[in-house]
This record gives C-alpha cells, structure tokens and sequence, in this order.
C-alpha cells in the first residue's frame, strides 16, 4: 500500500466499516469526520490508488456513477440493493442461478449484475 496520510488513513477506514458501496461524495461526507479539510480531488485520486492496489472494487450503478467497495475475496459472487428513498446501495448475498441459459447462441457470457430497488429497513420504517 502507499504510504499512508491521515486523509487516505480516512477514507479506507470509511471504505472498511461500510455496509455496501459508496460513491465518492458519500465517501468524502463520511471521512471528512476524522479530517475535516478534506477535498473531493483527494477522495477521487486516493480511490484510484486504492483500485489499483486492489484493496476497492468500483462497482457501476446503472444510470448513476460509480460505487467503490472493500475488495473482499469472503464476500464471493454478490449483487446489490439500492434504496429508492435514501440512495444507499447495500451488498445482497448470492446469486439467483445459471445465466449461461439465457445468452444467445454463439455468445460467451463472462459477466452479469443484478440491483434491486425498493427502500432500506431505515427509510422503510419512515
């Protein structure tokens, strides 16, 4: 890992104790606790170091920008939940099943992502 930085110390502390992926400014509104100077250039350079290293994983929400979750090879295969309300994306454990069925003929499938929508147990509740 690079060397280390209160601000990058942040934003993988920020990284590790999520629940799910995060974009960038809900990184940067979080870490910003332990430093509060803190910029959104700083969050986006230190992501891209932290992808390369392959401690985050950036994840793509369709028609939204990209996530970034803790790499962890114990999560395995999973998918996400996105609340409608709040915005959260949180993981979703398992796969639903076989997918290579549905490709067309002469096609390789060598990935897939489902999210579910709906609300949160907190936004549920309001």
């Amino acid at each position: 890992m690079k060397h280390k930085t209160r601000q990058r110390d942040a934003i993988v502390k920020c990284i590790r104790q999520s629940k799910g992926p995060m974009s960038p400014q809900e990184i940067l509104s979080k870490a910003k606790e332990e430093v509060s100077g803190l910029g959104i250039a700083t969050v986006y350079r230190n992501l891209r170091e932290l992808k390369k290293e392959g401690f985050v994983r950036e994840f793509v929400m369709p028609g939204q920008g990209a996530r970034y979750e803790k790499s962890d090879p114990s999560l395995h295969h999973h998918h996400h939940f996105c609340c409608r309300k709040c915005d959260r994306v949180f993981c979703v454990d398992g796969c639903p099943g076989e997918f290579n069925t549905m490709v067309p003929n002469g096609f390789i499938l060598e990935d897939h992502e489902i999210v579910l929508y709906g609300r949160c147990s907190d936004c549920r509740a309001v």
